[in-house]
């Protein structure tokens, strides 16, 4: 039978198709019975050729259309073929045995083959289905990842699996994507999935739900909705394609991030680099300037109170234009240490030394138990954290309490420590705040700054391996610290 003939027979409802092809069934049989009754066949040739008929209705047609036609073909046999024709008598009663045997015969042939045609046509059908996967897999390696998967997937299967209509949702994307046909009330069928959490079938409309897992483990990433005529074992392989091309879309557009980020945050560092070598020249001249003027003398109360201001601010903006150096330094691809050893001791009384009276100087007292303690860092990095813990111990704390910067040595750490009484910093910004241009609530109003200077520490303690965390509750106050893992000894 002709491929169209089969569809055909597949377009009928299920009743009318099996009462057509009896009726076939009938016809030949009717056919073959005047051909051998007109002329004078024998009982055991139209036995044969009625045999062949039930094999050829159970391989074309199935079972129950085998067995009608076989139950059919023995009433013939009895009534034009058996003496006395014309009549369901019988006058040998072996004739029972041998139209029984027929029959089974008949059944169980029918039976046998019915089921190796349906064994072949699942086989057909698995290997169709596996080389409709095969051909999706490659496809989806083509897919344009800089698109979204979706209208690019359900175009996809729709053609390779030719199914009636394809709907995904991807939960990532928050989009639901559809091909085919659907009905006005199944918009949201795949979405619908997802939200259920559970796949299920619909063998009345063929329509076959499934959830798209993520390899990883982390729980669905969207929902798959097949219409059409297909193995479920297909359509969960389908589902893991779907998943999978889904996932490729995640990893590309979270690398192009990456990437992107990476690239914004080299231009940043450049700009960041260029403007504070552009301002040092103009500062350094400023400074100069106000600095030679107080010097001369012979100014009003007026005049030197100006130039006092304009000296501090131009000293206040040089120092921040250094850490905006340090800043774009750190922001670099590597950041090139230039590693000694430090005694720890010296360069905080060297820190201590280098900040004027009027900065706070007086109120800042340093602990170093161990005056031969030596670590081997940045020197320059090292006083640049120092120095924006001191800054912020300052800013922060009630005037005129005093200010502790401590260092010891820890196990195979050497941990730096500045506390300070004043302000707390809430638990949840204790993370964030090393975070660039991250100012907690509750002290954007307190005292002027940036939101950079912490950064520039977290920077240059991870440039060292070491860590950075801050304390601060009303038990022990506010602590910063910074701890070095490696490099540091004692002498």
């Amino acid at each position: 039978m002709t491929n169209d003939a089969i569809l055909g027979w597949a377009k009928l409802p299920k009743g009318i198709r099996i009462s057509a092809q009896c009726i076939l069934a009938s016809v030949v049989l009717a056919t073959l019975t005047y051909i051998g009754f007109i002329f004078q066949i024998n009982l055991l040739t139209i036995s044969l050729l009625y045999l062949a008929l039930v094999v050829a209705v159970a391989t074309e047609f199935g079972f129950w259309q085998a067995s009608f036609t076989s139950i059919l073909a023995v009433l013939l046999l009895d009534y034009y073929f058996e003496p006395p024709i014309f009549s369901f008598e019988v006058e040998n009663p072996g004739i029972f045995v041998a139209l029984a045997t027929f029959e089974v015969t008949a059944l169980t042939i029918s039976r046998m083959h019915g089921r190796e045609l349906l064994r072949a046509r699942e086989a057909a059908s698995h290997l169709k289905g596996m080389e409709h996967l095969y051909e999706l897999s490659r496809h989806t390696l083509l897919l344009d990842l800089r698109q979204p998967p979706g209208p690019q997937l359900v175009v996809l299967i729709r053609r390779i699996f030719e199914v009636r209509a394809v709907a995904l949702f991807d939960i990532g994307l928050g989009r639901q994507d559809r091909f085919g046909s659907w009905g006005a009330d199944e918009e949201d069928l795949a979405k619908e999935c997802y939200m259920r959490n559970a796949a299920k079938d619909d063998p009345q409309t063929e329509t076959l739900e499934r959830l798209l897992q993520n390899g990883a483990g982390s729980g669905s990433i969207g929902a798959l909705v097949l219409r059409g005529k297909l193995n479920p074992l297909v359509v969960d392989a389908l589902a893991a394609l779907a998943a999978i091309a889904i996932v490729r879309h995640q990893s590309f557009e979270k690398e192009d991030r990456a990437e992107e980020a990476k690239r914004s945050e080299e231009l940043r560092a450049a700009v960041l680099d260029g403007m504070a070598h552009e301002l040092k020249t103009p500062l350094t001249a400023v400074q100069t300037a106000s600095s030679g003027l107080l010097a001369l003398g012979g100014l009003t109360d007026s005049q030197a109170e100006l130039l006092t201001l304009i000296d501090g601010e131009a000293i206040h903006l040089n120092d921040i234009c250094s850490r905006l150096l340090v800043t774009a330094r750190l922001g670099g691809r590597q950041v090139g240490l230039d590693l000694v050893e430090v005694n720890v001791k010296e360069l905080i009384i060297e820190i201590l030394a280098d900040r004027p009276n009027s900065l706070g100087r007086d109120r800042i007292q340093a602990v170093v138990d161990d005056p031969d303690l030596i670590v081997n860092v940045d020197r320059e990095l090292l006083a640049t954290i120092l120095d924006e813990y001191i800054d912020n111990a300052l800013k922060y704390s009630t005037p005129n309490t005093p200010i502790e910067v401590a260092a010891r040595k820890s196990n195979d750490e050497v941990l730096f420590s500045v506390h300070n009484f004043g302000s707390r910093i809430r638990i949840e910004d204790r993370e964030r705040v090393f975070d660039r241009f991250f100012r907690s609530s509750d002290q954007e109003i307190a005292a002027p700054g940036t939101g950079i200077g912490l950064s520039v520490v977290k920077k240059a303690a991870q440039a060292h391996q070491g860590h950075v965390w801050v304390i601060s509750d009303d038990k022990e106050e506010t602590t910063f610290f910074l701890s070095l893992r490696s490099g540091a000894r004692r002498t």
